[in-house]
Order: structure tokens, then C-alpha cells, then sequence
């Protein structure tokens, strides 16, 4: 019987393949590497109420995306190592593997699903566009028109989604780039800007605690949109297992009382 010999280049591409394994393990590890090490790295901006806000006055990170976070890293047995990030930064600093994964109030979208990973939603159907202004001027403004004037001062953080809501649907009124998000409210409310483009559930919140400011559009949002659970490509294991934490979460009622508590 004559044996079929295989041709030499298809065997340098079978043994290239056998050599890649070991890389390819290695680079979908990140299950093993935090189990390993004890620690899973979460990136936050600490600036989003009520999502991840870091408190000045204990030091502790607060909202739904830090009880989640705390539920993640039990679920694994291990401890959280909170890395800072930015808005601005958010997507260059997942690239660059400085954290597992991130929480903040992420929205769900195309831009960010194809250059990166995305889990399942959670909030689905609570997060749009809206704004804040002081509660004297709610009458003023019901709509984008209303806003899109010269005179109107509207006040953003920059980098995230609030950013291009705005650069893209307000071609008329004074932007105004501010870096503390968390701040804005407060200049809101003693006239420094007019009009912040915001969050739901985030100017629901700044309307509970202070009585100067008014969010008109919050039950018609602009847009709608959901969050979810920002990591970098390549880990197929890794992004099933944040899913899985978050279906069982959704199974057994806990995504829900967070939801309430933080979101409704």
C-alpha cells in the first residue's frame, strides 16, 4: 500500500498551528488569571449617580455598577481591585488591558459592541436621553428646539455618550465641556450653565436631592438604551461567564431589587 505523504507546506502550517495553542490559551485566560491571583480589576469613572460614584467623604464606591461589581467578584471567591479610568479614556484603557472589565453606567451601542465586548443588558428599558434644568425654567423646555437656541447654555461631560448626544443633536445652543460630571447638577442648579444632557436615572436622582433643579423630559426620553458590562475582546469564557452572572442574577431576583433600588 503507497502512503500519501503530505506536502511540506501544508505541514509548516499544521505545526505552526500546534505551536499557537499555547498563545491562544494564553491570552483567553483571564477566569484562571483572577482566580490565580485573588483580584479582579474593575474600571470605573466614579462619577455617574446613581451607577459608580465614588463617595469623597468614606473613600467607597457607590450605586448599582459597585453592588454588582462586589457580586461578580464573590462569585468568583476573589477580591476587587478598583482601577480609575475616564470617559475620554474608557475605551483606550480596556485596549490596553488595564483592567478585566468595566461598570460605570456603560450604554449599550453599535460603536462600542464592535470594537469591543459587551454583556447581556441589565436596566433595559430605564436609561434614555433627557435633561436637567433648575426647576424654574421646566416650562421653558420640553423640547430639543427649545433647547437648541444660542442663548441656552448646555453643559456635558466629554467622552461618553451624553457628548455625542449632544455635538450631534444641538447645532445651535453653547456647549460647554465640563470635566466633573458629578458636579454638573450643582452647577445647574446656581446658574452656571442651563441645561444638562443627562441620564434618566441619574437626573431622577438629582431631582430627589435638591429641590432647585426639575428634569421635564424624564418620562420621554430622547433615545432609549440599556447597559451593560464593558471588556476587551478575544475572551469568549470570560464574557460567558460575566453573562452567567448576570442571568442568574436576573433568575433569582437580585438584578431586579438592585434595579428598584437604584433605578426606579
Amino acid at each position: 500500500m503507497q502512503r500519501k505523504i503530505l506536502p511540506v507546506g501544508l505541514i509548516g502550517l499544521l505545526l505552526m498551528a500546534v505551536l499557537m495553542l499555547p498563545v491562544i490559551r494564553a491570552e483567553a485566560g483571564h477566569l484562571e488569571d483572577i482566580s490565580a491571583k485573588g483580584v479582579i480589576r474593575i474600571g470605573t469613572t466614579g462619577d455617574y449617580i446613581p451607577m459608580s460614584y465614588l463617595n469623597p467623604q468614606t473613600g467607597e464606591y457607590e450605586g448599582i455598577d459597585a453592588e454588582l461589581s462586589q457580586l461578580i467578584a464573590d462569585s468568583l471567591g476573589v477580591k476587587i481591585q478598583y482601577v480609575p479610568t475616564t470617559w475620554p479614556t474608557l475605551a483606550a484603557d480596556i485596549q490596553a488591558g488595564k483592567f478585566d472589565i468595566a461598570l460605570c453606567g456603560i450604554s449599550r451601542n453599535y460603536n462600542r459592541a464592535r470594537t469591543m465586548a459587551m454583556s447581556d443588558a441589565y436596566g433595559e428599558g430605564l436609561f434614555g436621553k433627557t435633561i436637567l434644568c433648575r426647576a424654574k425654567d421646566a416650562k421653558r423646555f420640553q423640547s430639543l428646539t427649545d433647547i437648541d437656541r444660542p442663548e441656552v447654555r448646555v453643559m456635558i461631560n466629554p467622552g461618553g455618550t451624553n457628548e455625542k448626544f449632544a455635538q450631534a443633536n444641538l447645532k445651535h445652543a453653547k456647549i460647554i465641556v465640563y470635566n466633573d460630571n458629578a458636579d454638573i447638577p450643582r452647577q445647574i442648579a446656581e446658574g452656571k450653565a442651563d441645561i444638562m444632557i443627562t441620564e434618566t436615572v441619574e437626573a431622577a436622582h438629582y431631582v430627589r436631592m435638591d429641590k432647585r433643579l426639575a428634569a421635564p423630559l424624564k418620562d420621554s426620553p430622547f433615545t432609549r438604551h440599556s447597559c451593560g458590562i464593558l471588556m476587551k475582546k478575544g475572551d469568549q469564557e470570560w464574557l460567558n461567564y460575566i453573562n452567567f452572572v448576570l442571568a442568574e442574577l436576573k433568575m433569582d431576583g437580585t438584578l431586579g431589587k438592585l434595579e428598584k433600588k437604584y433605578l426606579k
